[in-house]
């Protein structure tokens, strides 16, 4: 399979000197970022530490009602260090500084999307975000694939791994808190997910270069996320958003915290084992007053 038309790195548009977006990048009236409703309400912000003294309680629920209520928050004094954070957003970035035909040697394909790349599907005409990305896998083992990581910079492939594991291990952390907030056992999301050796982890490097025209075009569309949580490391550059209601909300960045997006597989686990946990309810209480469910 190929793309249907040839690619052009966003990243070669913006550092060519273009004054006019390109037709293929510029969104039809209806869906131009200006037309959102925009608030300067502020994603939940919830500090981790909180967990291992006498604020437990009060954190679980903050992290609970950010998960009911936005879908969405983020974390300080989580356990990556700031080294760790400060390491896989430099690699990231001294990626993109590569000249076009060191990157073009990682180009990917339709296929697997693995490599560097910039769009996503392969409908003909479609309309394109502004950036480009690096994608790859991390586990399980057997799709790692490292030879098709990075080469350069030489560090890329064993800092990204120390990033990957940290952040895996606060993605884990994250699972048992959910666990226990809808009453599980604290493992019981964790073995939902495959536990460490049956998991998914993916690695995403976004690239949004300046825009000529930025209120006519996305760098990323409005999207949800498809896996189970997502860990988002910013730079400091004010650019996402979460939808809540009828408004999107800027996430602004903070130092050295990460912002957890909880993905479609998430939601729809969670779901699922509240409405069990409610019919269970359900039929005990109906039992003890001697009637019979059939579901």
């Amino acid at each position: 399979m190929e793309w249907p038309e040839p690619i052009q790195s966003v990243q070669y548009l913006a550092e060519s000197g273009i004054k006019c977006l390109p037709s293929r990048y510029i969104r039809p009236h209806g869906e131009k970022p200006p037309e959102h409703k925009l608030v300067e309400e502020k994603v939940p912000l919830i500090d981790l530490s909180g967990l291992y003294d006498e604020r437990r309680q009060k954190t679980m629920g903050k992290i609970s009602d950010a998960c009911r209520e936005w879908g969405s928050f983020q974390v300080i004094n989580h356990g990556v260090s700031p080294e760790l954070l400060m390491a896989g957003r430099e690699v990231s970035r001294k990626f993109f500084s590569l000249p076009l035909e060191e990157k073009q040697k990682h180009a990917n394909d339709p296929c697997s999307y693995v490599g560097y790349g910039s769009r996503i599907g392969v409908e003909k005409g479609a309309k394109l975000d502004w950036g480009d990305y690096y994608f790859h896998h991390f586990l399980p083992l057997s799709i790692r694939e490292e030879h098709r990581w990075p080469s350069k910079p030489e560090e890329y492939r064993t800092r990204m791994k120390e990033y990957c594991e940290g952040t895996l291990e606060l993605c884990g952390s994250l699972l048992s808190l959910c666990s226990e907030n809808l009453g599980l056992p604290p493992n019981h999301l964790n073995e939902a997910f495959g536990r460490e050796e049956g998991t998914g982890v993916c690695v995403r490097l976004n690239y949004y270069p300046v825009c000529p025209q930025p209120e006519l075009t996305y760098g990323l569309s409005p999207h949800t996320d498809p896996g189970g949580i997502t860990i988002l490391l910013q730079d400091d550059v004010l650019g996402l958003q979460v939808h809540k209601g009828d408004y999107w909300v800027p996430v602004h960045p903070v130092a050295n915290a990460l912002t957890i997006i909880l993905g479609d597989q998430m939601e729809v686990s969670c779901l699922w084992t509240e409405q069990n946990i409610l019919d269970d309810i359900d039929k005990r209480n109906l039992q003890e007053h001697g009637a019979q469910v059939h579901c």
